[in-house]
């Protein structure tokens, strides 16, 4: 089963997202990690964010996703795992593969700096229930798929307790300092995204990308955890990994239904006057 899911899941993200040989480490530190300079989280208990964004430092309040996002993607995370547990194949459409687009910095062998890349998409914990959480898939790593599932199952009918509404999370997994995407370098010089899953309803996030290299001596204790655990739900049912990746954190500033026929593209979050 986890050789299933691992191809279904991970196939798309290579056929989206081209590498760099040879990248310029230009964000990294000699020991081996970057450093993120085009956010500033100094406001951050404040619900707001900094960033440079279209080459200029602007601020933005980070919103809360609304129900309608988190009704439709919750109940296609329970389908999808009612499906594994039948012994079938997790659909590429739906909430896990959002497709991230992506500017900032034109690569050696590309033209343009736009990018657009499949990847693996989860909730985070509310801060209060961040270290539980982790606690609880960490002690559970090598029980059996069955009893594994029945955990994401209870993590995902209690999700509106339980995770973070302001947030989306990914991993990046391929950026080193010799071996650097597409996505990497454009959030390093640009954190502003767009986030698209191909659904009906069909929903598009406008976020800021917060990166965290998990071997950063410089972090806090929280950012500490949030890269553990983006790490540990993605090697849950994927096995554990040779190494930690870096962790994506994507703050909500818009929400988008993009639904055809029904909304046509119009902002939902905030509320329009």
């Amino acid at each position: 089963m986890k050789k299933l899911i691992n191809l279904i899941l991970i196939v798309p993200l290579l056929l989206s997202c081209k590498m760099a040989k040879n990248a310029e480490p230009k964000f990294w530190q000699k020991s081996g990690y970057f450093v993120q300079t085009n956010i500033d989280l100094k406001k951050y208990g404040q619900g707001i964010i900094r960033a440079k964004v279209e080459n200029k430092w602007q601020e933005f309040k980070i919103q809360e996703l609304p129900d309608a996002f988190l009704d439709w993607d919750f109940q296609r995370r329970l389908e999808t795992v009612d499906e594994i547990r039948k012994g079938g194949m997790p659909a590429l459409a739906g909430a896990h593969n959002g497709m991230v687009a992506s500017h900032g910095l034109a690569r050696k062998d590309a033209y343009f700096s736009i990018n657009n890349a499949v990847k693996g998409m989860g909730f985070l914990p509310k801060p209060e229930r961040l270290e539980p959480t982790l606690n609880l898939l960490k002690s559970t790593f090598d029980s059996s798929d069955t009893k594994k599932l029945a955990i994401l199952e209870s993590l995902y009918k209690n999700g509106k307790d339980i995770f973070d509404r302001t947030k989306q999370i990914s991993l990046e997994l391929y950026s080193t300092p010799d071996f650097e995407t597409h996505t990497f370098l454009n959030e390093m010089t640009d954190p502003g995204v767009s986030i698209v899953f191909l659904d009906f309803p069909s929903y598009e996030l406008r976020a800021i990308t917060q990166l965290i290299h998990p071997a950063n001596p410089n972090l806090t204790a929280y950012e500490k955890n949030v890269v553990d655990y983006i790490n540990t739900i993605h090697d849950y049912f994927h096995s554990r990994s040779p190494r930690p990746s870096i962790g994506i954190v994507y703050n909500v500033i818009e929400v988008f239904d993009n639904s055809p026929g029904r909304a046509k593209g119009v902002r939902i979050v905030p509320a329009l006057p």
